[in-house]
């Protein structure tokens, strides 16, 4: 989970406060969440018209499978995010077939006769950055479609949406957002044959005209895959968003992965130019000594995942350090 900013904490007391008055009103949030859409355009380097707007990764991956054809071939990373990789599975009733490979082996397993390649530009469990460009370069060769789910690179790791195809972001980590944030990105060319089967009256092309049928007129750009929005997370995404859109993402990320480098040499660990840092902890001794020490770390596949964000100083890389030298 990321640390919701001032602006976030704020705007989110002043919401309840106006939703328990009874001064909100469902049109006067719409505002905010365009807000939300130009601020990750800019923060993903692509137009507002290219981002539609969700609640959860897995949904936002559903739809693309959804629009697999039957019998499609996809490719994606053995241990893959279940958020990614379930959406997938689910589709085998119609034939579709996921092929997992090691993480390493992705650009080279890309072929003829795949329709997917679907990955984590990030790697959750440990961190590992995959080479994207080399990913969207091979699946350009055979005609492949992108979906890169970027949830835990975007807003440490400089990211161009434009790269792929399809994107999809969770928000609550990286960009600091309340958890029910999610976002789409979609290239022109491929928004011409997904079809938007979790359209709704937020997905015309004027919303409040669009209550009521029978008459069905979509957005003619990615608004067109819209979800109805859960108001009040998008009202705290806002100042978020718009915070990390203004700032050096250059900048973020040598904050981010100079602070990891600092604690892998302070273990003697090599450089590994990240801002994730995993260690091996099968047992949760490592774990164990970081939390006690009041450390926020996760637990994930065997190990211990320790991450370097804008709230870190090198006071807390001397702190970690402590802890885990503590049990050798």
């Amino acid at each position: 989970m990321g640390l919701p900013t001032r602006g976030t904490a704020d705007a989110l007391r002043s919401a309840v406060d106006d939703w328990q008055a009874g001064r909100a009103s469902p049109a006067g949030y719409d505002e905010t969440v365009e807000r939300c859409r130009a601020a990750y355009a800019r923060i993903v380097h692509t137009a507002p018209e290219r981002v539609a707007v969700g609640s959860q990764v897995s949904v936002l991956v559903g739809l693309v499978a959804a629009n697999l054809p039957e019998g499609a071939e996809v490719l994606t990373v053995d241990g893959e995010f279940t958020s990614v990789l379930f959406p997938l599975l689910v589709q085998a009733d119609r034939g579709v077939r996921v092929r997992q490979v090691p993480a390493d082996r992705l650009p080279d397993e890309l072929r003829p006769g795949t329709d997917l390649v679907a990955f984590s530009l990030v790697q959750s469990s440990d961190g590992r950055v995959l080479p994207g460009d080399r990913i969207a370069l091979a699946a350009r060769a055979v005609g492949a479609v992108t979906l890169c789910d970027t949830t835990q690179a975007v807003g440490w790791l400089p990211v161009r949406s434009q790269e792929y195809d399809v994107t999809v972001c969770g928000t609550y980590k990286w960009l600091c957002t309340p958890r029910g944030v999610a976002f789409l990105t979609v290239g022109e060319a491929t928004s011409q044959w997904l079809r938007p089967h979790c359209a709704g009256w937020y997905a015309g092309r004027s919303a409040w005209d669009s209550v009521y049928g029978p008459r069905m007129d979509l957005a003619p750009d990615a608004r067109r895959f819209d979800v109805s929005p859960a108001w009040l997370p998008w009202v705290g995404a806002a100042p978020c968003l718009e915070l990390f859109a203004a700032t050096d993402a250059g900048a973020l990320h040598r904050h981010d992965v100079d602070l990891a480098e600092e604690f892998r040499a302070g273990l003697g660990l090599p450089a590994a130019g990240r801002s994730v840092v995993a260690l091996k902890d099968p047992h949760g001794t490592v774990r164990g000594a970081l939390e006690a020490a009041g450390c926020r770390v996760a637990g994930r596949a065997g190990g211990v995942r320790l991450a370097f964000h804008v709230w870190n100083d090198r006071w807390d890389v001397q702190r970690a350090l402590r802890a885990v030298r503590s049990v050798g």
